[in-house]
């Protein structure tokens, strides 16, 4: 697949970041190192600067939904954009969302005659039982989810657990779990990193350090976190907590924090986008705490890996795959009380947590370069496959049929005006010239007669 052009689609991008626009940037950083090409489309954001990235990067219209849903809402029927991506010739179109980057490869299908992959990351049933009120409206919402993810050539998931919510969601077809890696290196963080990170912070020495990392949400498990401190601080326990992250229950989460007396226990940084600063976290931290059962793959738990830190998990939950309670992170039930005995069990045993973390960095951490080598591998049997009529053929497509014929047509009608335009302005200009040339000479002639008739008076 070396030479091979990639286009990568998602609903979220830098500036806006997360765990998805997170791995479509380590997507395209290797295999560009890989030898490929790789583009981007993502939708339009405010602030945005693309210059920075190795590979190119295409905007398509959006309005601006991150108050309300916390991303932006794409339009990507753009004829200029859909133009410049078949000028790439790509040869799989890979969208790592379900949703509305989804409906643009379908459309692109037909412009570019390549496959449509997609990595399914999120558990969206609950994404939509989260943002949509009505079980109607949230059973519609489902369904079209669920047309999506079928219509696409070949589905790839996170994880064991991602594969399970596909099944949930109604998805009988195949899939190949196509795991994501992490962009940190193995190892801790500078200790100049780690003093920067933490300078102003009150983190006594000796005292345990816990770290979450991710959307402030409430289904992220941060309610367990919070009751399980409560009733750790209620034993005489001394710690900090350290929460990295912004969401839509932030306020409400600090608020709660308030109520529980954990004041001055608790540090909320808000987003930490330099990885060099989010990585001296890790490093600074004893325990990484993540009980939740909403992620399909759980990054966060593979970068506090990367540094040596070890997890605390709910036993069962796709974040948990890989992980031996006591060897290489720890398991617990999906409630307060066991977070709170896990966290007290191991309260005194500093070293012992220190060998499961380094543990952890041995068996759980995957370098993007080797998922991204994976992947790129099978990018050419999804092209073998696609090309061999392997794969079944996509029926009710017909939308999508027309989107991309009208989106053809208007980008040919675009540059019909371009052209016509640009005709239009060359004549105008040709005029001008004529007509100050035929000024000039007028005048040449007038001061020429008034010349000659000076002489002869």
């Amino acid at each position: 697949m070396q030479n091979k052009t990639i286009c990568l689609l998602n609903d979220s991008f830098p500036p806006v970041i997360d765990g998805v626009s997170n791995c479509v940037v380590n997507y395209a950083e290797n295999i560009q190192a890989l030898g490929g090409n790789a583009l981007v489309a993502t939708p339009a954001v405010e602030g945005a600067d693309d210059t920075a990235f190795s590979f190119p990067v295409l905007r398509y219209p959006s309005i601006d939904t991150r108050r309300q849903l916390g991303y932006v809402t794409g339009y990507p029927f753009s004829p200029e954009i859909s133009e410049k991506i078949k000028e790439s010739r790509p040869d799989v179109l890979h969208t790592h969302c379900p949703v509305t980057s989804c409906l643009f490869a379908r459309s692109l299908r037909y412009l570019t005659n390549a496959p449509v992959v997609l990595t399914y990351h999120t558990k969206f049933d609950i994404d939509i039982s989260n943002a949509i009120r009505g079980r109607l409206v949230q059973e519609g919402a489902l369904r079209a989810l669920l047309l999506n993810i079928r219509a696409c050539d070949e589905v790839w998931a996170v994880s064991g657990g991602a594969g399970d919510n596909l099944r949930k969601l109604g998805y009988e077809g195949d899939y190949v779990v196509m795991r994501n890696g992490v962009d940190m290196p193995l190892g801790p963080a500078d200790e100049k990193d780690v003093s920067e990170v933490t300078e102003g912070f009150d983190l006594p020495s000796g005292v345990p350090v816990y770290l979450f990392g991710g959307r402030m949400m409430w289904y992220k498990g941060v309610r367990i976190i919070l009751d399980a401190l409560t009733r750790l601080s209620g034993e005489g326990r001394d710690f900090r907590m350290v929460f990295i992250g912004g969401g839509g229950d932030a306020s409400e989460i600090t608020d709660y924090s308030s109520k529980c007396g954990l004041d001055g226990k608790c540090i909320f940084t808000g987003p930490v986008r330099d990885r060099r600063l989010l990585r001296a976290w890790y490093t600074r931290a004893d325990l990484f705490l993540f009980p939740s059962t909403f992620d399909t793959n759980g990054l966060v738990v593979r970068e506090a890996a990367a540094s040596g830190t070890a997890s605390v998990l709910i036993a069962g939950s796709s974040a948990a795959e890989g992980v031996i309670s006591g060897k290489n992170g720890f398991l617990i039930e999906e409630d307060a009380e066991y977070l709170a005995g896990c966290l007290s069990g191991l309260y005194g045993d500093r070293a012992f947590v220190k060998q499961v973390g380094e543990n952890a960095s041995r068996d759980l951490y995957v370098s993007w370069h080797t998922a991204v080598s994976a992947a790129f591998e099978r990018y050419g049997t999804v092209v073998e496959n696609y090309r061999s009529g392997l794969y079944e053929k996509k029926t009710g497509d017909g939308f999508f049929r027309y989107q991309s014929e009208l989106m053809d047509l208007m980008s040919v009608l675009e540059e019909r005006r371009r052209t016509m335009m640009a005709d239009i302005a060359a004549a105008r200009s040709a005029v001008r010239d004529r007509r100050n040339g035929l000024r000039n000479g007028i005048e040449y002639a007038r001061e020429s007669l008034s010349e000659h008739r000076n002489r002869h008076l």
